[in-house]
C-alpha cells in the first residue's frame, strides 16, 4: 500500500511516499481502508519532534516511533478483530488511526465510530482530535455553561472552529478572535462577537469573560488573566512554534504554578481520546448544531505541502488529505 512515512526528525521534507505492508488487525482492532486523513498540528510537531523535551515523553530520542504519519482518519472498516463487537467490515466509520497518511491504517476499536450520514469522508477525518479537543476543554475543564461569556482566542483555526459552535450550543455568549479575513466566517458559526485582533487586543482588560480557550499561546499568562472575571476560567491549549526547547509545556508550568495563588482557575489541558465523546460530538452533527470546516483538501502524495500550510499557523478550520 501506499503510505507517507518519516525515518527521522525534520521539517516537511523528510516525509516520502512510499510502498509497505498493510498492517494487520490485532483481536480488539479493526483495519480501515482510509479515504481521509486530517492534519493536526500534533502532526508537525511530531514530524520535528518538538518540543525537544517531548522526546524525553515517548516521541523517540533520535527517530520517530512512529514510522508512518497521521492519527486522525475516516474511511470503511476492511477487517475486524476476534474481540470486536459492533462493527463490522464495510461500515463508513471516523476515529483515531495512528498511521492515518496511508491507504489502510489500523485502529484499536474503541476509538471509531460510525461516520455521519451527511458527512463526507473529507468532512469526518476533520473531526476527531480538533473536536475532541475543543469538546473537552469547553465543556469538562472550561465548564461552560448556558449564560457564560467565553473568548476563543484562535476562533478560526481547526480546533477554534469546533469550539466556538460547541460553547454556543451550550448557551454560552461566545466571542471569537481571529485576523481580518475570518471575521465573517467565525460570525457565521454562531459566535456572537467577533475581535480581529490585528486592530483590537482582547486583553487590554476592557471586557472580561467567564472561559478563556487560548488555542495559540501568543499572550503572556498575565495578559490573558486581565481579560478573565476574578473567579475565571483560562484553559491553555498548545501553542508554541518549531525549533523550540519546550513549546508550549513552558507556559503549563507557569500556568501551574500561578494558579495556587489565585482565586482565576488556570488550566493546562491535553485531550484524551475517548469513545463517548466522539459520540457526542456525532450526535451534535447529526442534530445540525456542529460542522466541519475544511481550509484545503491535498492528495496523499501531497502530504509535505498540506503539513507546511498547517505549521505556517493560519488554517482556516482543518486541512485534510484524500487518499481513495
Amino acid at each position: 500500500m501506499k503510505a507517507i512515512v518519516q525515518e527521522r526528525f525534520g521539517p516537511p521534507d523528510v516525509l516520502r511516499l512510499a510502498d509497505i505492508d498493510v498492517p494487520e488487525a490485532g483481536a480488539d482492532d479493526v483495519l480501515i481502508r482510509v479515504h481521509a486523513a486530517a492534519l493536526n498540528p500534533y502532526d508537525w510537531h511530531m514530524l520535528r519532534g518538538d518540543p525537544l523535551i517531548a522526546r524525553l515523553m515517548g516521541m523517540g530520542l533520535t527517530r520517530p516511533k512512529a514510522r508512518v504519519a497521521g492519527i486522525d482518519a475516516a474511511g470503511r472498516v476492511e477487517a475486524v478483530g476476534a474481540n470486536v463487537r459492533g462493527l463490522r467490515p464495510g461500515d463508513e466509520v471516523l476515529g483515531f488511526c495512528p498511521g492515518a497518511f496511508a491507504e489502510y491504517a489500523r485502529a484499536e476499536a474503541d476509538k471509531v465510530v460510525h461516520k455521519p450520514a451527511s458527512l463526507t469522508f473529507e468532512q469526518a477525518a476533520a473531526v476527531p482530535m480538533a473536536a475532541l479537543t475543543a469538546l473537552q476543554a469547553i465543556r469538562d475543564v472550561g465548564k461552560v455553561e448556558a449564560g457564560h461569556r467565553v473568548l476563543v482566542n484562535g476562533a478560526a483555526g481547526g480546533v477554534g472552529t469546533y469550539a466556538v459552535q460547541i460553547a454556543t450550543a451550550l448557551g454560552a455568549e461566545v466571542t471569537g478572535v481571529c485576523s481580518t479575513r475570518n471575521v465573517e466566517l467565525v460570525r457565521s458559526i454562531g459566535a456572537a462577537h467577533v475581535i480581529d485582533y490585528t486592530t483590537e487586543d482582547f486583553t487590554d482588560g476592557r471586557a472580561h469573560y467567564d472561559v478563556i480557550l487560548d488555542n495559540v499561546g501568543n499572550r503572556p499568562l498575565n495578559r490573558l488573566r486581565r481579560a478573565l472575571t476574578p473567579t475565571g476560567t483560562l484553559v491553555l491549549n498548545g501553542g508554541g512554534s518549531p525549533g523550540r526547547m519546550v513549546g508550549a509545556v513552558g507556559s503549563f508550568l507557569r500556568a501551574v504554578v500561578v494558579n495556587g495563588f489565585v482565586r482565576q482557575r488556570l488550566r493546562p489541558f491535553l485531550a484524551k481520546q475517548k469513545r463517548d465523546d466522539l459520540l457526542t460530538l456525532t450526535g451534535l452533527i447529526e442534530d445540525g448544531k456542529l460542522k466541519p470546516v475544511l481550509d484545503r483538501t491535498y492528495p496523499l502524495a501531497d502530504t509535505v505541502e498540506g503539513v507546511r500550510r498547517v505549521e505556517q499557523g493560519h488554517t482556516r478550520g482543518k486541512v485534510v488529505l484524500t487518499v481513495a
